[in-house]
């Protein structure tokens, strides 16, 4: 079967998505999801038509959700790290509150199927848990789609 990488990140926001606060994000925001949906790599995005979804989920309406579906570890370490949203990215203070919990996380995917923001939050609570494995991830690790495809879930939750 042939697998992409999945992730999601979440933030929490010092202040509603209409205040002056967040006036900078919110203006761009339109030109780096169009960065990534134009990124060599890039196969799908969580949208914010779907943003209630997420809301419901995390029970925080201060809370912000990315998630998409990429080619590879390689395709989304070049547009997090390497394109113009590396200069977004390091203003995230102005915008987002630190959080303890893990606010990113990887994990594979079958070709053609999309991760919902259930599936997303199980994964960063799953990495808060019991750390890295083929089943959730950072971009520090090198998990590939058949190491994903044979590990044992309940093996990794009796350690």
């Amino acid at each position: 079967m042939n697998y992409k990488l999945a992730q999601i990140n979440i933030a929490r926001m010092l202040a509603p998505l209409d205040s002056a606060v967040m006036s900078d994000f919110v203006n761009n925001l339109d030109r780096i999801n169009e960065l990534a949906e134009t990124s060599e790599g890039f196969i799908w995005r969580f949208t914010e038509d779907n943003n209630e979804s997420a809301i419901k989920v995390f029970h925080d309406a201060n809370i912000v959700i990315n998630m998409s579906v990429w080619q590879s570890t390689k395709a989304l370490f070049n547009f997090t790290y390497r394109s113009e949203h590396k200069n977004i990215f390091k203003r995230k203070k102005e915008w987002f509150s630190s959080m303890k919990e893990m606010h990113m996380a990887c994990w594979y995917v079958p070709f053609g199927k999309y991760p919902t923001p259930q599936q997303g939050k199980e994964r960063l609570v799953y990495l808060d848990t019991y750390g890295e494995s083929p089943y959730a991830f950072t971009l520090k690790s090198n998990f590939t789609p058949k190491q994903a495809s044979m590990y044992k879930l309940e093996t990794r939750k009796q350690k």
